[in-house]
């Protein structure tokens, strides 16, 4: 990862990236709140040998010795000898439970300390100067020679130990800053390793390198498209209809060599806009002129009867089974010409029905009927709906929630297109974020909507996908025994 990459991520995961250095900076508060004040108190013994002065060779000596001693006194004063020691000085019970003792030895020299730390300033003193009295007297009992004399080792007190004014711990200022850097650090590290472990699909790179899939279409979030799903016709200025209109136009360089008659849209998951692009789509389409059939056949959980605020008693199953015609189950809706075939009443049996003879022959009847036939077919990973009705159409649009499709799912449902022989017309990313690292572009979808520089890359995209051939390309031929002047009336996709 480059640092672009970083800071895109620390853009994107930001909360994260502020709510662990909180959480640590709290408990490091809560922690020191609750801890104990400590206070210690320091005694400094200089350990030597009563070697005489005007022999250096034997001060020397004496000197090396003392340093080797010093180690020694240095567990000495921790344990619990001195411990029994200190506790008849002070007369008190219970020291050594109170107040703890680390002695320390300075390298390399004979000097030697000894820290008492307790919660009581005044105790820890007082077994501080405690120390400072017995210890010699034990170095120097250790130290006698068995047949009486002097000590051939003697401590000596050169700092006297005084009283700790400020707490040694706990640090506030400390704990709260390592807190907050060790939060930091937690935060980045999380950020990091969430966004290498997220595998969903949020960019068209991302799809193009997964399978070679051109996006035609980049549909951006809406959070009230639940309450308005026909943006094209609700509000046709929005930058979500405009980006509608887009997939219309670039449906044109999808199949340059063969018209696309019929167009099955679906996804892998539910929940990925499928419906709402197949609606607004045959909207568009109806707008400029072309003759457009939508229909609805996701046979288990329809939608568009209920965006379009049609009735769905009478349509697809409802001819399939011979108790209606065509003509009787199409409806019209709007003012652009746009026709509807409802599901119908939804069967038992949706797959078998649409794999059916009659499936087939009735699509042929419709291609020759309408210039686009717009089919919202059910998603593919959960069922094979999809899949059996791409065999008998131009091809399918795959529609993929951006940040929600991982790329197995996306290889998986592609997969299952491909195990039947079926086209892939191109790729619509729906959801898109609006704002933020991961919007269309690194810029959002601001100022003028699908401005200039979106419609390019979205265009050399669906190019990328059919390079060889430039020529503009009708959606269907011209009706048999129309002239030519009628013919270049018809517009394109």
């Amino acid at each position: 990862m480059e640092l672009s990459d970083y800071l895109r991520v620390l853009r994107k995961r930001w909360r994260l990236v502020l709510l662990l250095p909180l959480l640590s900076v709290a408990a490091a508060a809560f922690v020191t709140s609750r801890a104990t004040p400590q206070y210690q108190s320091t005694v400094q013994f200089f350990v030597s040998t009563p070697s005489s002065s005007d022999n250096a060779g034997s001060a020397y000596t004496g000197g090396l010795f003392s340093q080797q001693r010093v180690k020694s006194y240095a567990t000495l004063l921790a344990g619990p000898r001195l411990a029994e020691a200190v506790r008849a000085e002070i007369g008190g019970d219970g020291t050594q439970g109170a107040v703890s003792v680390a002695a320390r030895a300075q390298p390399d020299t004979v000097l030697l300390s000894a820290t008492a730390t307790g919660s009581d300033p005044e105790h820890a003193l007082a077994v501080a100067k405690a120390i400072g009295v017995v210890f010699p007297v034990l170095v120097g009992e250790l130290e006698r020679p068995t047949g009486g004399g002097l000590a051939t080792i003697k401590a000596t007190v050169v700092a006297e130990p005084v009283l700790g004014a400020d707490p040694v711990s706990p640090r506030p200022t400390r704990n709260l800053a390592l807190a907050l850097v060790l939060g930091a650090l937690l935060g980045v590290g999380a950020a990091v390793g969430r966004e290498a472990l997220d595998n969903t699909i949020k960019t068209p790179e991302q799809l193009r390198e997964l399978a070679d899939v051109a996006t035609l279409g980049i549909i951006a979030f809406d959070p009230r498209a639940t309450k308005r799903p026909l943006i094209v016709q609700d509000e046709p200025r929005a930058a979500r209809a405009e980006a509608f209109r887009q997939l219309r136009t670039n449906l044109q360089f999808a199949q340059i060599d063969q018209p696309l008659r019929s167009i099955v849209v679906t996804s892998p998951l539910p929940g990925e806009g499928k419906s709402t692009s197949a609606c607004n789509l045959a909207i568009t389409l109806a707008q400029s002129g072309i003759r457009v059939l939508l229909v609805e056949a996701d046979l288990r959980r329809p939608k568009i009867t209920d965006y379009l605020g049609i009735d769905g008693a009478v349509g697809l199953t409802s001819v399939l089974i011979g108790r209606a015609s065509l003509d009787d189950a199409i409806q019209s809706w709007g003012q652009d010409g746009l026709q509807v075939l409802p599901s119908g009443p939804l069967p038992p049996n949706p797959a078998e029905m649409l794999a059916s003879t009659g499936m087939r022959e009735m699509m042929q009847q419709l291609e020759r009927r309408y210039q686009v036939v717009i089919v919202d077919a059910p998603p593919l990973l959960p069922v094979t709906d999809a899949a059996v009705l791409a065999t008998i159409t131009s091809g399918a649009l795959f529609c993929i929630r951006a940040g929600k499709v991982r790329r197995e799912q996306a290889q998986r449902a592609l997969a299952a297109l491909a195990a039947v022989d079926a086209t892939v017309i191109g790729a619509v990313l729906t959801m898109v974020p609006r704002r933020g690292p991961d919007a269309f572009g690194g810029y959002g979808y601001g100022g003028y909507g699908y401005g200039s520089q979106d419609s390019g890359r979205l265009k050399m995209d669906a190019e990328a996908a059919h390079a060889a051939s430039s020529r503009p390309r009708v959606i269907a031929p011209p009706p048999v025994g129309t002239n030519a002047a009628a013919a270049t009336e018809q517009r394109p996709v």
